[in-house]
């Protein structure tokens, strides 16, 4: 019995150590898929800046960095459901788009990896459209995941290519490197959780392990599948990637017309957030969208711009230091006049327990950053349940 309880312990903390080593994996994936599109949106603000307001310039960027910016917004969002991450239970958003542009957007964020390693990038598109009916981001994230692999797992110098091509009624995109290759018997494991090839030194920041356990997982969910192929070490490698094609539709006789803005509902707008960048560049769109706008840092300045700038609406960040937005919120309403004056939230927590706070604080709405252009026009046309 005294055998079994040991052995029975011994097996408890192996299983904890696993955990805590299983952890520490996700962590180091989560950094890194985090960091990739940090890097064209810092390019692309190089650019910008060095550009000096040439139009050209910024009509090729800002699409670019606005793609990655999507891309960080699901990541991050998808960190507060971090059992679907690894559980394969994430909710697509399917739409119909071209591997053209998916490609372009993957390219974009393993570009950097791939420019470091001086590889030489190869890219095969057909003359026609290859429509899928996938969710972008997630399918630009598989094809990423497999250029960073090629691009770590290449020596410097070396040669990558991508293609995308119909092959029946399947949409098929393989990536292609002439690197370290697979062992024969690594190949049936490569898509496994943690498993990982023989690698290098100066190999270590990746390799064949959890981004390409998710690669699987979301080929899989979008009704696809990947395979893995070697001619064995130093042969290099090839990852096919299939996806069943959409059906065609008939083209729209007329362009869809442009949304007209709605007729603002309100007049004068404080901006009240401690991240001078948030509350400033928020304050500009808002100048854009034709609004009298202001914006401060901090609680007790906010209560005095509201006595000087007398705004209709007041957008507020929550987690400020010293007077926090709920406190702002409390105390406004307790002034005489207070309970006209329409009050949301622009703030980083939103869970549902944030809106109830954020209810039972006397604000009007809450919206969760960074707040897409639609939704914010929507609460100033005077849709403050929008925001709730």
């Amino acid at each position: 019995m005294l055998f079994h309880d040991i052995s029975e312990r011994k097996r408890h903390e192996q299983e904890l150590r696993d955990a805590d080593r299983r952890k520490d994996e996700f962590l180091a994936m989560l950094a890194h898929e985090l960091r990739n599109p940090l890097a064209p949106i810092r390019n692309g603000l190089h650019i910008l800046r060095l550009a000096e307001g040439d139009r050209r310039s910024s009509d090729r960027v800002v699409p670019m960095m606005q793609r990655q910016v999507d891309h960080m917004v699901r990541l991050v969002d998808d960190l507060l459901e971090v059992s679907r991450i690894t559980s394969g239970k994430i909710e697509l958003r399917h739409a119909r788009v071209d591997l053209a542009s998916v490609l372009q957007s993957a390219v974009e964020t393993s570009k950097p990896l791939l420019d470091a390693s001086r590889h030489r990038l190869t890219i095969a598109l057909p003359g026609s459209p290859l429509v899928v009916e996938a969710d972008a981001v997630r399918l630009s994230q598989v094809i990423a995941n497999l250029l960073n692999n090629a691009a770590k797992y290449t020596d410097e110098e070396g040669r990558v290519e991508i293609a995308a091509f119909a092959e029946g009624h399947e949409a098929v995109v393989t990536v292609t490197d002439n690197g370290m290759g697979i062992p024969t018997e690594m190949l049936p494991r490569v898509f496994d959780l943690f498993t990982q090839a023989e690698r290098s030194h100066h190999r270590s920041q990746g390799g064949l392990g959890i981004g390409l356990t998710m690669v699987r997982s979301l080929v899989e969910m979008h009704g696809g599948r990947v395979e893995a192929a070697s001619a064995g070490p130093g042969q290099g490698s090839t990852f096919t990637v299939r996806l069943p094609l959409a059906a065609a539709v008939a083209p729209a006789d007329q362009p869809t017309p442009k949304v007209p803005r709605p007729v603002l509902a309100w007049r004068r707008v404080l901006v009240v957030d401690d991240n001078a960048d948030a509350a400033d560049s928020l304050r500009d769109v808002l100048l854009l969208l034709g609004l009298d706008a202001h914006a401060v840092n901090d609680g007790d300045t906010g209560l005095v711009a509201i006595d000087t700038f007398e705004p209709d609406l007041v957008l507020l960040d929550i987690g400020m230091p010293g007077m926090d937005g709920y406190e702002f919120a409390r105390r406004v309403r307790a002034r005489t006049g207070g309970e006209r004056l329409k009050l949301v939230a622009i703030s980083g927590w939103g869970q549902e327990e944030d809106y109830a706070r954020s209810r039972e604080a006397g604000l009007d709405g809450h919206l969760v950053k960074p707040v897409g252009l639609e939704a914010l026009e929507r609460l100033l046309g005077g849709d403050t349940a929008a925001a709730g």
